[in-house]
């Protein structure tokens, strides 16, 4: 029998309409850019952010400077890859170091944690974009950030920083594929989020529990899963990779391996979430009247 060589009609048709509707936001997120100015940009170096930064240097060419925050929240990889590609892009880029982990009130880990560590970053940033006179602040969440609970968009909000992805109405997907477009290097990275995500709320935020994660997590990587998170329990650990590789993990040797390392780094029990990785998954555990407020 021979196969179908036609395309389906109807799905061209809606490729076609989804590239069109992405180019419209990318005209609209520049037009958004342009009227900056000049721009100070934090700048993580994940998919929105690089994103955001490659836009913003084709419109505002040298009138623009990119940020990164380094922290013990922070990956250092992160930090380090954030450098080499704005060296890459040819833009200017600063790291400033921020102090969280001394603030009480990030580290005892409330349902407002984000709130209060954006507003302290954003600060900063604000008065280093006045003190190098950039007209604003520029930042990445997307549209698909407006869906969950992100109390530090309302820190972003009260201090008048700009969210041009948001203005767009540009979602992880469509960024995902602009970025490819422009042959960014992050377009497939995995979705990052600081570390102390990994925390249900309530549970003390520590230098040294931070560090359990980050080596936990970064061995889980070098086994090669795409991506993962471990969250933090005191003595248990709870695994997320995404749930087309939770079989790969089970898999006798490889799962020895990982409850051998994570007993080294201190956890009694290691447990899989058998739904696979979500993101923001420890706010599941809010009531739901508050997760639908957004930030």
């Amino acid at each position: 029998m021979k196969k179908n060589l036609h395309k389906n009609p109807e799905k061209s048709r809606q490729s076609r309409k989804a590239r069109a509707d992405r180019l419209a936001k990318l005209v609209h997120l520049e037009k958004i850019i342009v009227r900056c100015g000049g721009a100070l940009v934090a700048f993580s170096g994940g998919v929105d952010s690089t994103f955001l930064l490659s836009v913003a240097k084709d419109v505002l060419g040298k009138n623009l400077l990119a940020v990164t925050a380094a922290s013990p929240v922070v990956q250092p990889n992160e930090v380090r890859r954030a450098r080499a590609f704005a060296k890459k892009l040819g833009v200017a880029h600063e790291v400033i170091h921020t102090d969280e982990v001394m603030d009480e009130k990030y580290c005892s880990n409330s349902p407002e944690r984000c709130y209060y560590c954006k507003q302290v970053l954003f600060s900063r940033l604000a008065a280093l974009a006045r003190e190098r006179g950039f007209a604003c602040v520029m930042e990445a969440s997307n549209a698909d950030d407006t869906g969950d609970y992100r109390p530090g968009l309302r820190a972003v909000r009260e201090l008048g920083i700009v969210s041009p992805l948001i203005e767009a109405n540009l979602a992880k997907a469509e960024i995902r594929a602009l970025s490819r477009r422009r042959k960014l290097p992050t377009w497939n990275k995995p979705a990052l989020a600081c570390l102390a995500s990994r925390f249900p709320y309530g549970e003390r935020i520590t230098v040294e529990k931070l560090d359990r994660v980050l080596r936990g997590e970064e061995f889980l990587l070098a086994l090669g899963f795409s991506s993962c998170r471990l969250r933090y329990y005191g003595k248990l650990v709870r695994i997320e990779v995404p749930e087309d590789e939770i079989n790969r993990l089970l898999n006798g040797v490889t799962r020895r391996k990982i409850a051998a390392k994570l007993k080294a780094l201190g956890f009694h029990y290691v447990t899989v979430d058998l739904e696979g990785y979500r993101s923001g998954s420890m706010n599941e555990m809010l009531p739901a009247a508050k997760r639908r407020s957004g930030a």
